[in-house]
């Protein structure tokens, strides 16, 4: 089981080109990726995506693109033949209103945008194959990051399925007793009623503690309810993405405990009911971040 955050970076050379990609990960609906690089690396995006895709199936992803060219043919120098002109004019006119001295090369290279160094045309396929190794070691790390978070989630998740099933437990082992109290506050209540004098009629006393029981039961929102549960522990233990089918689960799991919640007439039950939607609740938010 993966979480949607998490960090990976990874670093490619060869022969004096050198890539850094790093990629950062948060929860997030769906696979969202947004690019950071410089436009000469444009035609590296779709290659990119494809990639994440493959590897990735939700969570926000940054990706950062860095590139440097140590080559000593990474670089060019153009000379700006216009520009030079107009110094060598300029110079010309000063040297007839009197101006000693004479432009020499020296000086024309120090002059600005005389000459323009600019980054050569680079090899797309050798600045592909750069892509694809720091993408891999990128991925690799995020992976291994999203795999170690989501041990944490699922440890702690466990954790609180285990309390929701000790809450259920209790819930069963309250419920009879709930028609029972039912039964002798009825009984009571009617003898208070009709007096000391009056005889109370049994068949009709327990027919109406039958409806109450059959209005009250939740012997199956009960097994639903653990039913949901072991779903939950069963899809955390799968190695494909489960965040969906968890977010449903959980859903599930808060609609049956609010059925038992409304169904069981007694403050016991509804106490304990609490505990576990407070626990459900916390349940939810770690499954937010379940890839």
């Amino acid at each position: 089981m993966y979480s949607m955050t998490g960090f990976g970076r990874g670093v490619c050379q060869i022969d004096g080109r050198e890539m850094t990609i790093e990629l950062k990960s948060v929860n997030h609906r769906f696979l969202d990726l947004s690019m950071k690089m410089a436009r000469s690396m444009n035609f590296l995006e779709d290659a990119i995506r494809k990639q994440l895709q493959e590897a990735l199936a939700r969570g926000h992803v940054d990706v950062s693109l860095s590139y440097v060219n140590r080559r000593e043919d990474g670089r060019e120098a153009a000379v700006d033949h216009a520009v030079v002109r107009a110094y060598q004019q300029a110079a010309q006119e000063l040297a007839q209103m009197g101006v000693e001295g004479q432009l020499r090369l020296a000086d024309v290279l120090r002059l600005p945008d005389a000459v323009v160094l600019s980054e050569k045309q680079e090899d797309q396929q050798a600045l592909t194959e750069l892509m694809c190794g720091a993408l891999d070691q990128a991925v690799n790390q995020l992976k291994q990051a999203r795999a170690q978070e989501g041990m944490r989630l699922k440890a702690d998740i466990e954790s609180r399925l285990a309390y929701i099933l000790e809450k259920r437990a209790a819930i069963a082992q309250r419920e009879p007793m709930v028609v029972a109290d039912y039964r002798d506050k009825l009984r009571e209540r009617i003898a208070q009623l009709l007096g000391d004098q009056a005889q109370l009629d049994e068949a009709r006393l327990m027919q109406e503690v039958a409806l109450f029981a059959d209005k009250a039961s939740i012997a199956e929102e009960l097994t639903r309810l653990q039913a949901h549960v072991q779903a939950i522990e069963e899809a955390m233990a799968s190695d494909q993405p489960v965040g969906r089918r968890l977010d449903f689960i959980v859903q599930e799991l808060n609609r049956e405990t609010n059925t038992i919640g409304s169904k069981a007439a007694d403050m016991q039950i509804l106490a304990l009911v609490v505990d576990i939607k407070a626990e459900i609740e916390k349940i939810r938010e770690q499954v937010q971040n379940i890839e």
